[in-house]
């Protein structure tokens, strides 16, 4: 995926769904079921149980509207593995060796940032939109404040992100948002499906509400 791709495909979509699980086969399902539900961007973070598999699994399950990532990419060589098992897109905790060799690899990446300074670094340093993270330690309002002398960064709040929450991150300016448990709930370790699907529905719900506003 192009940068400017993955770009458009965050403003678009608005939601980036986080799969983190202690059951490979659990969180695999977890996947298939999101993107059958419509969600096209979905994260299968690396200390998820056997985790590359699980990315290259899915990456070769679903269909060309769904774009498989990975997270918690940390180091050059977590980057470096994430890309051959199929993720096409990268997200990282922070700066560091997974962001630089990332970009040294033209893969999109959603960086991790929290301080006015540290997003600067990733948006310069080549990062296609920055990551707010932990965004619950400062909420809607902390965004707010850091869009006033950075409009044009694209800011996706992570962390502690439900429902209600992201329409709020939304008023406050925020691209898309980053949803793992909230989200994704006990099914990657093993949990209800159905649930799953009701949750998915509600935040698509309140995504593509926000889309038309």
């Amino acid at each position: 995926m192009e940068t400017d791709d993955f770009t458009t495909r965050l403003r678009r979509d608005r939601l980036v769904a986080i799969v983190r699980g202690r059951d490979a086969e659990a969180s695999l399902r977890t996947v298939l079921t999101l993107a059958e539900e419509g969600i096209g961007l979905i994260e299968v973070s690396l200390n998820t149980a056997d985790a590359l598999t699980v990315i290259s699994r899915a990456a070769s399950a679903v269909d060309s509207s769904v774009a498989i990532g990975a997270g918690t990419v940390v180091t050059a060589d977590d980057a470096r593995r994430a890309q051959e098992a199929g993720a096409t897109w990268i997200v990282t905790p922070a700066l560091g060796g997974g962001f630089e060799e990332a970009v040294a690899r033209r893969l999109p990446v959603l960086a991790g940032a929290l301080t006015p300074s540290e997003a600067v670094a990733v948006s310069t340093g080549g990062a296609s939109a920055v990551k707010l993270f932990p965004a619950s330690l400062g909420g809607p309002a902390y965004l707010r404040a850091l869009r006033d002398p950075f409009p044009d960064l694209p800011f996706v709040p992570v962390g502690g992100v439900d429902a209600h929450a992201a329409a709020e991150y939304f008023e406050a300016g925020a691209v898309a948002v980053g949803v793992g448990s909230p989200l994704a709930g006990d099914a990657p370790h093993g949990g209800d499906l159905a649930d799953l699907r009701k949750r998915a529905k509600d935040f698509l719900g309140v995504c593509r509400s926000e889309a038309r506003s």
